[in-house]
């Protein structure tokens, strides 16, 4: 197994354009189990934003901390967690340890195990001792207050649904990100419309002009989030004409019958108006849409505050497939989310 450490201010870059945080509690995810979380709650692992400090703030426990920390003087050789991938299955990537903060209670090290377990039942059977579980990340040792990031061997990617992060001995860490590529395993493709753009079905917003206040990859989050940080938003423009852009990577290619452009808690920072376009870069092998022709979807529309646009009568071709979509707004503002909907294309054999 090969395993490369990534330095700190690139793990953003290694990661952003071509993966997605798999067990990001906006996805789903879920804490199942844990050994303990006496100093602070193993669900802050899965928080999407960025670990805060708090100091001087003193809680039952001691010392208030944005992370998971166990208790001191573990009798086990070492401290575990339990979480459900936000999708139905993934393959990994990478994976980032960040130790913001945890200064002299920091774990010493690190390990990441992976199991697929689906059906019913699937979170139970997890949880049981015979529970077979593969290496992801072998054990790595960590540094107080600082990123930690690894790209995972491509040749061993194995697909998983659940994964179990080993803390050695104990201590505390700030956020577990898992950064992968999702793979709908539930998903019943035939004859029915699925949401091709969304980051559960492996979906990724790979580009985009502008991410001043807000990140692209929010834009294919399952639900309508909670309040304007869970959006995409650019900066106010001052130039004439100006337009801001975001382009989406479909999880799945198929024939587009269905756009929603959701302007949900963007009220006085709306954009004025969306044009959408899309093209088919299957065969070209095209990971970031740059080349090539782009099809008008939907010609510019005007938009409004806090609502879900819904757009059926779009110029798809009722044959031709889409793998790439290009949604510009004018001249700029916030959009909650972004849904292509369509049926997934299969190819003849």
């Amino acid at each position: 197994m090969s395993i490369e450490s990534i330095p700190a201010d690139e793990i953003d870059a290694t990661f952003n354009s071509t993966c997605i945080d798999l067990i990001s509690a906006p996805l789903g995810s879920k804490i199942l189990a844990f050994s303990d979380e006496w100093f602070a709650p193993a669900s802050n692992l899965i928080n999407p934003t960025p670990p805060v400090q708090r100091p001087g703030v003193y809680i039952e426990t001691g010392a208030w901390y944005d992370g998971w920390e166990t208790r001191r003087h573990n009798p086990h050789p070492n401290d575990w967690v339990i979480i459900k991938l936000g999708p139905s299955a993934g393959w990994v990537k990478g994976v980032e340890i960040d130790t913001a903060f945890f200064k002299g209670n920091h774990a010493e090290a690190i390990a990441v195990q992976g199991c697929f377990e689906n059906g019913p039942r699937a979170d139970e059977a997890v949880l049981q001792v015979d529970q077979k579980w593969g290496i992801l990340l072998p054990r790595k040792e960590l540094e107080g207050n600082k990123r930690h990031g690894w790209d995972v061997d491509e040749d061993y990617s194995p697909l998983i649904t659940h994964v179990r992060l080993l803390l050695y001995p104990d201590g505390g860490i700030a956020r577990f990100r898992l950064w992968g590529i999702a793979k709908p395993t539930d998903l019943s493709v035939q004859g029915n419309e699925v949401e091709l753009s969304s980051a559960l079905n492996g979906g990724l917003a790979i580009a985009a002009s502008d991410e001043h206040y807000g990140v692209r990859s929010n834009l294919l989050l399952p639900g309508r989030g909670k309040d304007m940080s869970d959006g995409w938003e650019t900066k106010r423009s001052r130039e004439k004409g100006h337009e801001d852009w975001v382009i989406v990577k479909l999880g799945l290619r198929g024939r587009l019958s269905k756009i929603v452009v959701d302007t949900h808690s963007f009220l006085g920072n709306y954009p004025k108006a969306v044009r959408v376009d899309a093209k088919d870069g299957y065969f070209e092998g095209e990971q970031d849409g740059s080349e090539g022709k782009w099809d008008n979807l939907l010609a510019e529309q005007e938009l409004g505050p806090g609502k879900e646009h819904v757009f059926k009568d779009i110029g798809s071709d009722e044959i031709r497939p889409y793998t790439h979509v290009r949604m510009t707004i004018i001249p700029d503002g916030g959009v909650k989310r972004l849904r292509v909907f369509g049926s997934v294309y299969e190819l003849l054999t």
